[in-house]
């Protein structure tokens, strides 16, 4: 796969991981469906954009008028990704290359969380944080595809069936939720 080998030229690595910024995720895609058939969700508000990868949830609330939108990522070819898609889609983005679960909630209206239950560190960690930024009253959207490590008692807001990659799916399509955590 030519993103591999460029990607590993890039990071000084013979065999680098898979770069999961190079996706478009289902839980991603979920989320940019919904704000789609939802803009009111994020126009002309503040919104956050955790595990953003290449920045597909970031740039949909963007194009539907969000006032500011932070995209947090810890991988580093992420933000060269999603600045050079925020370009090409005519929007602003700012991005964040750390990891907002180790600090304070950054401000904001609406957080965005696509695809984030598919390791069980990685979940806890991020629902926990979910959790209080919608203690804080913050409207959380986390979109997933019923990932093992998706916890039961979130509320599912929209379902839809997202056309996906085989390097993280099983198959082309898949059925990928939206969901929220009660503020």
């Amino acid at each position: 796969m030519a993103i591999m080998s460029l990607a590993g030229r890039e990071l000084g690595q013979a065999d680098p991981p898979l770069p999961f910024w190079a996706f478009p995720w289902a839980g991603g895609l979920a989320i940019a469906r919904y704000l789609h058939d939802h803009p009111d969700v994020v126009r002309g508000r503040s919104v956050i954009d955790v595990a953003s990868g290449s920045g597909l949830c970031a740039i949909a609330a963007a194009r539907l008028g969000a006032a500011k939108v932070e995209a947090f990522d810890i991988d580093p070819l992420a933000e060269a990704a999603a600045d050079l898609n925020a370009r090409e889609n005519g929007v602003r983005i700012t991005f964040r290359r750390t990891d907002p679960l180790d600090g304070e909630l950054p401000a904001g209206d609406v957080v965005l969380a696509g695809d984030v239950c598919y390791e069980e560190t990685m979940a806890a960690r991020m629902i926990g944080w979910l959790r209080l930024a919608a203690g804080n009253g913050c409207l959380v959207l986390l979109g997933d595809p019923h990932r093992r490590y998706l916890p039961a008692d979130l509320l599912p807001l929209a379902t839809y069936a997202v056309r996906t990659s085989r390097e993280l799916e099983h198959a082309t399509t898949t059925e990928s939720a939206v969901f929220t955590i009660p503020r």
